[in-house]
């Protein structure tokens, strides 16, 4: 493969970016592209990166020209936006364009305590318990609820069935946020992603978990329907975890824009994302690679495989890299 050298832009551009909360790993990865960015164009130039929530909303904000570029995860939900489903019937974008996307290896995990003797979805539908249930927000945006609502319907278990059983729902905007609530006694059940996290090892050393392994019919419906798609975790990957297990995949972080962004603008942010990729990952190297939050080495080669079209700049970046063919 090619080192390219620095694209230069000979003028000076003013960008938007959006990414999560402010603190988290969108955040610090658009922090690294705008100084790539910045040293790529004239000496105007102003890069700022907008609060977001991570999930529709910056798609939305990409699609209805808030801002020009976003990060958003998990990057296979991208394609809801694109083709005008889910939650945005009504309202596609199909001039969203891929960058690439930012490698991270996340599932959506359900988990319940073990002393409730529940260890698969098929004996939910059987005792039909009564559990305080912690998830996210489930408000047309949030995907962490979106994800979690669907893999149950698909499951045969509806939320209405859940209200039925006397479940009580508590819905959460941040993942640890949940798994707190599995700390401190105030949930039996939570569905929920962020799985290589410290506050996702600390619940699971502390809680005694069954973790419920997606069934074949749920994740062929979910795929048929979303295009989403399943992946294991291995045998001890967390305490209580005594097989491997198969999940919801729940995968990296999508770096969209749209068909609008001129292709050299394009061209260097993909440079910057892969030529510029130590600035990011240094700041994982003190985590090992399977428990990060942001997978590392960076596969340039596997990267620009997304599931909506490539920008043009970005494509002709992978290309003349000799990344893809």
């Amino acid at each position: 493969m090619t080192s390219i050298a620095r694209p230069q832009l000979n003028r000076s551009i003013t960008l938007n970016f959006q990414g999560d909360w402010g603190r988290a790993n969108l955040h610090r990865v658009l922090g690294v592209l705008c100084y790539e960015m910045g040293r790529s164009s004239g000496p105007y130039t102003k890069i700022g990166i907008w609060n977001g929530r991570g999930g529709l909303d910056g798609l939305q904000a990409v699609g209805r020209g808030q801002v020009d570029v976003a990060l958003s995860t998990p990057a296979a939900f991208a394609r809801l936006a694109w083709e005008g489903r889910g939650p945005s019937a009504g309202e596609a974008f199909p001039h969203l364009r891929a960058i690439g996307y930012v490698p991270q290896n996340d599932r959506m995990v359900v988990a319940i305590r073990k002393e409730l003797g529940i260890d698969s979805f098929a004996d939910l539908r059987r005792l039909k318990p009564s559990l305080r249930v912690t998830r996210g927000q489930n408000d047309g945006i949030n995907f962490m609820g979106l994800a979690a609502v669907e893999m149950f319907a698909a499951s045969g278990i509806a939320d209405a069935d859940l209200l039925e059983w006397g479940c009580k729902i508590i819905e959460h905007e941040e993942p640890h946020e949940c798994t707190s609530d599995m700390l401190h006694g105030h949930a039996d059940m939570i569905i929920m992603e962020a799985i290589m996290t410290a506050y996702w090892k600390e619940m699971s050393d502390r809680v005694d978990l069954a973790f419920l392994s997606i069934e074949p019919k749920a994740a062929t419906a979910l795929e048929a329907q979303y295009g989403w798609t399943t992946a294991t975790l291995p045998s001890g990957y967390h305490r209580g975890m005594t097989a491997e297990t198969r999940f919801l995949d729940f995968s990296h972080f999508l770096l969209v824009t749209t068909s609008d962004l001129p292709e050299d603008v394009g061209y260097a942010l993909a440079w910057s994302l892969v030529e510029g990729w130590e600035g990011i990952e240094r700041q994982y190297r003190h985590i090992p690679p399977e428990r990060s939050p942001v997978s590392y080495p960076l596969k340039p080669n596997e990267i620009w495989q997304t599931n909506i079209p490539l920008h043009a700049g970005a494509e002709r970046y992978f290309r003349e890299a000799g990344y893809k063919s």
